[in-house]
């Protein structure tokens, strides 16, 4: 999140209000279409090549500011921007004060900011099973040599990764954020192990 947590509220409010205008090579079309663009900050959250703990709690930013997105004029917009360097960035822009308050959207916003700051997993449950499930593809990315050998049955990539759990469990330890990456000889040993039939 590109609002520093270790400042009040009222401080990153200050900050935070209108910070769209201080970014580089940057134009936002709806500063022409709200009467109070100097009250808005545009918050980012994840670009396109963010790993798995960036989205997950990407996932639960836009949760939680989801109630604020409501309305006629929500104090929430989801946003989508195409940057020359890393092809699009995703987050929204938030209200940050109505009639000289402090929105609490705002708040809403800041309170996740602050939680980042002395743990950096929003929602354990979620990332654990973006772990997995990353975890899952890539175990069947790195079989794709060895699927022609074997007879797998439906279910094969939950049944490896169990074993690997048991048995090995460094070939599914989560790696630069994008799940585990078994290589093609812990597949083999877990294939045979599992007694999966050889095609001849």
């Amino acid at each position: 999140m590109s609002i520093s947590s270790e400042v009040s509220l009222e401080d990153a409010a200050r900050r935070a209000a209108a910070n769209w205008r201080r970014f580089e090579s940057f134009v936002w079309f709806r500063d022409g279409d709200i009467p109070d663009p100097e009250n808005w900050a545009i918050i980012y959250t994840h670009n396109r090549d963010s790993r798995l703990l960036d989205l997950s709690n990407a996932h639960l930013i836009a949760e939680a500011m989801r109630p604020f997105t409501v309305g006629e004029d929500p104090d929430v917009v989801m946003e989508s921007h195409d940057h020359w360097a890393v092809g699009r960035v995703d987050g929204f822009s938030v209200r940050v004060h109505w009639d000289g308050e402090i929105t609490d959207a705002f708040k809403a916003h800041h309170a996740l900011a602050e939680r980042l700051a002395d743990y950096p997993i929003l929602d354990e449950a979620d990332y654990g099973r973006r772990e997995y499930e990353a975890t899952l593809e890539n175990i069947a990315d790195a079989a794709w040599r060895l699927k022609g050998d074997y007879d797998l049955p439906e279910g094969w990539e939950c049944e490896v990764f169990s074993w690997f759990d048991e048995h090995r469990q460094r070939a599914i330890e989560n790696r630069d954020d994008q799940g585990g990456r078994p290589e093609e000889s812990d597949l083999r040993d877990a294939f045979e192990a599992l007694g999966y039939q050889r095609i001849e």
